[in-house]
């Protein structure tokens, strides 16, 4: 990775806390001793940071530059078999974060070659520049809704570059990680009226919806695909 990356890293980042409304423009400004003016120029992309000045700001934000490396999609050795691995992240990684920091990732999960090689996406270009496989782990209270096709403490691969509605294949339809809230949920997904209905699997539990607000598309609420499905027996 070279600077100009990972300038843009750490702007994506910070712009991603600033949505969840952990930082400001003012309390950056604060935090580093620049100018609010200067803050607002490099997160509008007007401006970049010296190296002493990217220096300030992790440490203001409790970042190091590993954090800024991706390790999604990361290979591991000839001698662990050649295998394509996948980090395991939390549900705010998996909905939040383009970028799975280094401190992000849990233990790997390891796919035989060519697993994912000729999975299709589906998204705009904004998000594909997320990338792309992550794996959660499904708690058994949110597994509940979706059995038997999701199982207690399954782990569930996730694609975040397809985001569309449009199924992957014809007359089955996707199931899909979606934000709902801050809660990350796995449904079957349909639009109508300006709202996501998320369709469980098991006819005990209810249909929710979900509003999709002015200027947002379905596709921002989406994180992706549901690729893989690993259940525990």
């Amino acid at each position: 990775m070279n600077f100009t990356q990972m300038h843009e890293r750490l702007r994506q980042e910070l712009l991603r806390r600033m949505q969840r409304g952990t930082v400001s423009v003012s309390l950056l400004a604060r935090q580093t001793g620049f100018g609010q003016s200067h803050v607002s120029n490099f997160l509008r992309s007007k401006k970049q940071l010296s190296l002493e000045a990217m220096d300030r700001v992790l440490a203001a934000q409790h970042l190091t530059a590993a954090d800024l490396f991706p390790v999604l999609n990361a290979r591991p050795s000839l001698s662990d078999g050649d295998r394509t691995a996948v980090p395991l992240v939390s549900h705010h990684a998996a909905l939040f974060e383009p970028y799975i920091r280094a401190s992000a990732a849990q233990p790997m999960l390891h796919l035989p070659p060519g697993q994912l090689d000729s999975l299709r996406h589906r998204a705009p270009a904004t998000r594909r520049a997320w990338e792309r496989f992550v794996a959660i782990r499904v708690p058994a209270a949110d597994a509940l809704a979706m059995e038997p096709v999701v199982l207690p403490e399954a782990l569930a691969l996730l694609d975040r570059h397809y985001n569309s509605l449009i199924p992957y294949r014809p007359n089955r339809p996707n199931l899909f990680a979606v934000r709902h809230g801050a809660h990350l949920t796995l449904r079957y997904v349909d639009y109508t009226a300006h709202r996501l209905v998320l369709r469980p699997h098991n006819a005990a539990f209810p249909i929710d919806l979900i509003e999709v607000e002015e200027g947002e598309s379905p596709g921002d609420l989406i994180t992706g695909r549901v690729a893989l499905i690993l259940n525990e027996t």
